[in-house]
């Protein structure tokens, strides 16, 4: 299957393993990925703060970027959200919504391709130590994906995944929200760090950079030994296993 990377954009500046990792990954499990070069910035940060005309401008760019692809595949559950919502962006020119439809049907989260589309749970990771998931907002509530990321960490070899504690919570990042209100994003993530202490967790595992840098930012400004690594990076054998706390 030829699959085109959305790289998202904290995937390109800050965590480029992930990207990578991804890559990897699928190619692995028999996709042909390329990369359109096109791609920038999906306009999620404008589409939050209600600049939605501003924010037609980059799902123009991102749907014509993609336009060629067979299938999209992003490590991010926030903004394969984000595409989703281009059909309703453009619900008053049905040439561009009819176009932003197609991109929103062929796009997906890695894990939820993997094990949706592929047809694959188990893809041969190994890792010792205890993990517990953080299930996005976007992920879970918005995209639907809520399944795909336990399945495949269930059949890691030498993992044990346990239930985090508030699950359901959000861990206080919202993209602009962490920034327009910053002391509320603040306690959100210390209650989310509070859970993943009380979870008894070697790793932190997500689907989305913007809540693992959250996250993993309070952790070690509070001295908190666990790792936050984005799902994909176990899934490919990248995280070394933790010593014994």
């Amino acid at each position: 299957m030829k699959v085109s990377l959305f790289s998202t954009c904290l995937v390109d500046v800050f965590e480029k393993r992930v990207g990578i990792a991804t890559v990897e990954l699928l190619e692995k499990l028999g996709c042909e990925v390329d990369f359109p070069a096109a791609q920038v910035c999906c306009g999620q940060p404008a589409y939050n703060s209600g600049y939605h005309e501003e924010t037609k401008k980059a799902a123009k760019n991102m749907i014509k970027a993609f336009e060629q692809s067979e299938v999209v595949v992003a490590p991010s559950g926030s903004c394969v959200t984000m595409f989703k919502h281009y059909p309703d962006l453009f619900k008053n020119d049905a040439k561009w919504q009819a176009r932003a439809q197609e991109l929103a049907d062929k796009t997906y989260e890695v894990t939820q391709f993997i094990v949706e589309v592929l047809g694959i749970t188990n893809v041969g990771a190994k890792l010792d130590g205890v993990a517990t998931i953080h299930p996005s907002c976007h992920m879970t509530r918005l995209l639907g994906n809520v399944t795909a990321p336990a399945k495949l960490l269930n059949e890691v070899e030498g993992l044990e995944v346990v239930e985090l504690p508030k699950y359901y919570s959000c861990c206080g990042f919202g993209g602009t929200f962490a920034v327009k209100m910053s002391d509320v994003s603040g306690e959100m993530v210390d209650e989310k760090v509070d859970c993943i202490v009380e979870s008894g967790a070697d790793y932190l595992v997500g689907g989305d950079c913007s809540c693992l840098m959250n996250i993993d930012g309070r952790l070690r400004r509070r001295g908190v030994d666990v790792k936050a690594v984005h799902i994909i990076e176990i899934l490919n054998n990248q995280v070394e296993a933790v010593t014994t706390r």
